[in-house]
């Protein structure tokens, strides 16, 4: 267990101070900033299981151990949970809905496939630097992708919003409302306070079933799936996975940034095996039945609102996510939720994915006056929403896959065409963090 020197008096920190990754405050106050970590990565985490019909005790799982990995790789000196990643939730949504009796076993493999190659581009990254990523993807070419994942979602929002309408308004009314009544960590946690007060509203319209709830045991495992290599189509599935590396590519090194930004500049030396440990938490996640896994937007919000950025915090968070994945009971009330709640909650929240990939261009001042970003935003956009899908026997392409390729083929491919006519320059620049504080878009939109 790493060891942590106390930050003064180990009760306040004093205006102007943070704590440090390497230090802490006393053991109680420790601990409850931990759980308040777990709170603020409760709703965005369970909300991905349930949409993609995913155990959610398994992910809840998988993201308290991710955490620890995460803290054990980064050798202890990055704060960060580990929670769902929204970017997974097309592609899985897809691959389940292929087939009812290898649909999941597929997804799981393609979580797996994104967690190795991101592992892969994180020991790269760490020999070599961050600047070949940044070339790689530019602005006007991570701005489209992420507002493409989020946007190819809106049939799923709208099918579920439909089932239950007014209870789908209320959830997205109490989401909005909540998100500009209040600042600080009860705006940070919008969606979640919203999809309580849909919750409620649900129940006393009779629109929930408790029996399961009642039948769950309080302690037990939970529900384990393994990753399929070989169903029919799996190759083809595999590829629709590949952009969200992309995505979490970003988040991680928004995140890493954020922190360095908040903290120490040297922290941005952990990117290489930040991008490492989130591989390797989504690879074991994807193998054992769990979600795929990114840094949180909303924890670096705790950690802006409260200045801790001790480790320690994560560590306790970690094991307080593995003991609530250990209840049944827990896991049974969350498959309670109504579709009505869901497709409120949905509606914000994809649409936020897209928004934050809008804020990308936003804030890097991407020109769009140059036919080459025009288009590469543009094609890109239209493939995903309308889902364009190309399919050779059993291996099939998506709006997902074919809206990230046409993207990068387009940027790269429309400004050597330019370079070579002399007709424009490249709009180069940093990947920006996603989202105001980087991590996971959604989390991220939420503050």
């Amino acid at each position: 267990m790493p060891i942590w020197t106390l930050h003064g008096n180990g009760r306040t920190v004093e205006p102007g101070e943070v704590v440090h990754p390497g230090e802490r405050l006393n053991w109680p106050a420790t601990v409850a900033i931990g759980a308040q970590h777990v709170v603020a990565m409760f709703g965005a985490t369970f909300l991905v299981p349930i949409l993609t019909g995913f155990p959610v005790s398994t992910t809840l799982l998988f993201s308290g151990i991710g955490t620890i990995l995460f803290l054990l790789i980064t050798r202890n000196r990055l704060p960060s949970y580990l929670g769902s990643s929204f970017a997974f939730i097309a592609p899985v949504t897809a691959a389940v809905a292929s087939s009812k009796e290898t649909g999941m076993g597929t997804a799981l493999a393609g979580i797996v496939a994104v967690g190795v190659l991101l592992a892969i581009i994180g020991f790269v990254v760490q020999f070599v630097g961050v600047g070949w990523v940044d070339r790689f993807m530019p602005p006007v070419v991570a701005g489209a992708i992420v507002a493409l994942i989020g946007l190819n979602l809106a049939p799923a929002a709208w099918n579920n919003y439909k089932v239950q309408p007014l209870t789908a308004t209320i959830t997205l009314v109490a989401i909005i409302l909540f998100s500009v009544l209040f600042r600080g960590f009860l705006g940070r946690i919008s969606i979640f306070l919203g999809v309580v007060v849909g919750y409620i509203v649900a129940g006393l319209q009779g629109q929930i079933d408790w029996a399961t709830v009642g039948k769950a045991d309080w302690v037990g495992l939970p529900t384990f799936h393994f990753a399929n290599f070989t169903a029919p189509g799996t190759w083809g599935a595999i590829a629709m996975f590949l952009p969200v590396v992309l995505v979490l590519i970003a988040e991680n090194v928004g995140h890493v940034r954020a922190v360095a930004t908040m903290t120490d500049k040297s922290v941005n030396k952990q990117t290489g095996r930040a991008l490492i440990a989130d591989g390797v938490s989504t690879t074991i996640a994807g193998v054992f039945g769990g979600s795929g896994t990114t840094t949180y937007g909303e924890n670096i919000g705790v950690m802006a609102a409260t200045r801790v950025y001790s480790t320690a915090a994560y560590w306790v968070a970690g094991i307080v996510a593995i003991l609530l994945a250990l209840s049944p009971k827990i896991g049974a009330l969350f498959n309670t939720i109504p579709q009505g709640v869901l497709g409120g909650a949905t509606t914000a929240l994809y649409g936020l994915i897209g928004i934050i990939g809008i804020k990308i261009w936003v804030d890097n001042r991407v020109d769009f006056s140059r036919p080459v970003n025009q288009y590469t935003g543009a094609v890109a956009l239209v493939i995903a929403i309308a889902n364009f899908t190309m399919a050779w026997g059993s291996f099939q392409l998506t709006g997902i896959v074919l809206g990230a390729a046409a993207a990068l083929l387009i940027y790269h491919l429309g400004n050597a065409i330019a370079r070579w006519r002399k007709t424009g320059a490249d709009d180069g620049g940093p990947i920006p963090a996603v989202g105001p504080l980087g991590g996971d878009p959604v989390e991220a939109a939420a503050e």
